[in-house]
Formats: structure tokens, C-alpha cells, sequence
């Protein structure tokens, strides 16, 4: 069986759901209750999406539910890790955010939490129990769809050791790098960097796990095509898209992303949906 807490996101469309009423008392404090009669369960899947604080905390009291109905055994899929970004110290005074998150997810002792293309390796090293999902299939079905000369293009150096384990998965795609520079205290961007003289018109997909404003891919995309790029496009496994989609859909011919963070209804956008990807 199944908690689906987001209504709008599944994973699994073949599994049982449990009936629940989710409301919020006046004085913001989440509340749940279990409708179904859940005796004799003794393992149970939560399916979920944190795009919020308040996510976390519609996630804390249906455990609490499944737990004092006896539920022993718990699973979390959580495609999204919340705060995975913030995963070292740059400058005094920071919060170490995703352990904070980490912690949190911890204290509920699940059984295993299933999350999808990490940022890092920070999150699964802190998260009890982690199964992570690549995301070698999501690029899988996409590079399909597309012209068999693609280059893969890894934005910056984080993205260079997932992008190259794609493309050994995929066999026959070559990888260009590129970098950036970011200033660790204002977060701006500058000096992206392809290294390649001459892309050869070959069209070219962008490959990183989150687009949250889109400074890092709207900036590649002018050097890119200066070095004589073909068709751009854009491949995001979290697509936040905090600035929305309109600027990015002016150098990008397609965007390509997944359900795990929100559902998205643009014309430029494929949306993927994670219950062909985690099964």
C-alpha cells in the first residue's frame, strides 16, 4: 500500500492508496487522519514531495498515524531531497542545511528512502537506509527522441563524474565540458567556460540534476553558441524553475524534465514522470 501526501504526484499507479483527510488548524499546525482500517499491514510506502517546511511537517504527523496504527515498517520516496545544494560550509555563520533535513528524515526511522539523482554525495552519505535512483533512464528516454549526434554537456565540474557514468551507460554519446565561476557570498555567476574550439553544428543537451533560475544554463547557452552549437536543449532531473520558463524557452528548443519537485504545463517542457523512471 500507498500514502500518496502530494495528491498531484505517483510513483507507483498500480498500488493500493490510503484514504486520508490532510487540514491545517488556525494556528498553522498541520493535522492528519487515517480513513482506512489498516490492521493487519505491517509494511507501508510514503510517497512525497517537500517543496516547503510545511511539506515536512505533513510528513512528520503521517508517520506519526501510520505509527500508532502499528504500521512496523516504513518506506519514503522522496524523489526530491530538500536542501541538497546547501551541502558544505562556504561562508561563517551558514547552516549545514541538508543535514538538517537529514537529520530529520533519520529521526522517523524508515526502512528505506528512495531518492532520485542526488546533487552530491553528501545526501545518501547522511540519509539511514538510502536507495538512490540515477538518472541514466530519465536521460535514457530522452536522448532517444533526439538526433543521434547529440553531445553531452556537462555544465560545470560537480556535474562531471555523474555525466560521464551517463555516458557510459548510454555508450556512443561524447561529453564536452564546460565551467563556471560563482561567487560563494553573492551566488552570481560568470566566466562559463566550453572546452571545445568547434561544436561542428552537433546539437547539444545540457545534462544537471536541478534548474532552479536558470543563470548557469542561460549563460552556457551563449557560449555555446559561440562555438558554433546546433539545436539546444535542456535536461534537468529537479526542475524548480523558480524564474519560470519563459527565458530559457528563447535558446532552448525542448526542456526536458521530471515530476519529482512540481508538475509543469509549458509547451517547451517534457515532463517525465517518475513512475516510468522508479519502478
Amino acid at each position: 500500500m500507498v500514502l500518496n501526501l502530494d495528491n498531484n504526484f505517483r510513483t507507483n499507479s498500480q498500488a493500493q492508496e490510503v484514504s486520508y483527510e490532510f487540514f491545517t488548524f488556525s494556528g498553522g499546525e498541520p493535522h492528519i487522519k487515517i480513513l482506512d482500517d489498516l490492521t493487519g499491514i505491517q509494511e507501508l510506502t510514503v510517497n512525497h514531495r517537500i517543496t516547503s517546511f510545511n511539506d515536512v511537517g505533513k510528513l512528520l504527523v503521517a508517520v506519526n498515524a501510520l505509527r500508532n496504527m502499528q504500521i512496523t515498517k516504513l518506506n519514503l520516496v522522496l524523489p526530491y531531497f530538500p536542501a541538497a545544494r546547501q551541502d558544505r560550509l562556504m561562508v561563517p555563520g551558514e547552516a549545514l542545511s541538508v543535514k538538517v533535513y537529514a537529520d530529520i528524515i533519520n529521526a522517523l526511522n524508515f526502512n528505506s528512502v528512495t531518492i532520485f539523482d542526488p546533487h552530491s554525495e553528501v545526501t545518501p552519505a547522511l540519509l539511514n537506509n538510502c536507495i538512490v535512483i540515477d538518472n541514466w533512464e530519465f536521460i535514457k528516454q530522452i536522448v532517444e527522441s533526439l538526433n543521434k549526434e547529440l553531445l553531452l554537456i556537462s555544465p560545470d565540474g560537480g556535474a562531471l563524474k555523474k555525466i560521464y557514468k551517463v555516458a557510459a551507460y548510454l555508450q556512443d554519446y561524447e561529453v564536452v565540458e564546460c565551467s563556471k565561476t560563482r561567487d560563494v557570498k553573492t551566488g552570481n555567476l560568470s566566466g562559463f567556460k566550453v572546452y571545445s574550439d568547434d561544436l561542428k553544428g552537433k546539437d547539444c543537451l545540457i545534462v544537471d540534476d536541478i534548474c532552479d533560475g536558470g543563470g548557469t544554463f542561460l549563460g552556457l547557452a551563449k557560449e555555446l553558441n559561440a562555438k558554433n552549437a546546433g539545436n539546444l536543449y535542456l535536461a534537468v532531473s529537479h526542475g524548480i524553475f523558480s524564474k519560470g520558463i519563459e527565458e530559457l524557452s528563447k535558446v532552448f528548443s525542448k526542456i526536458f524534465t521530471t515530476d519529482s519537485f512540481k508538475n509543469i504545463n509549458h509547451p517547451q517542457v517534457e515532463q517525465i514522470l517518475l513512475n516510468k523512471i522508479l519502478q
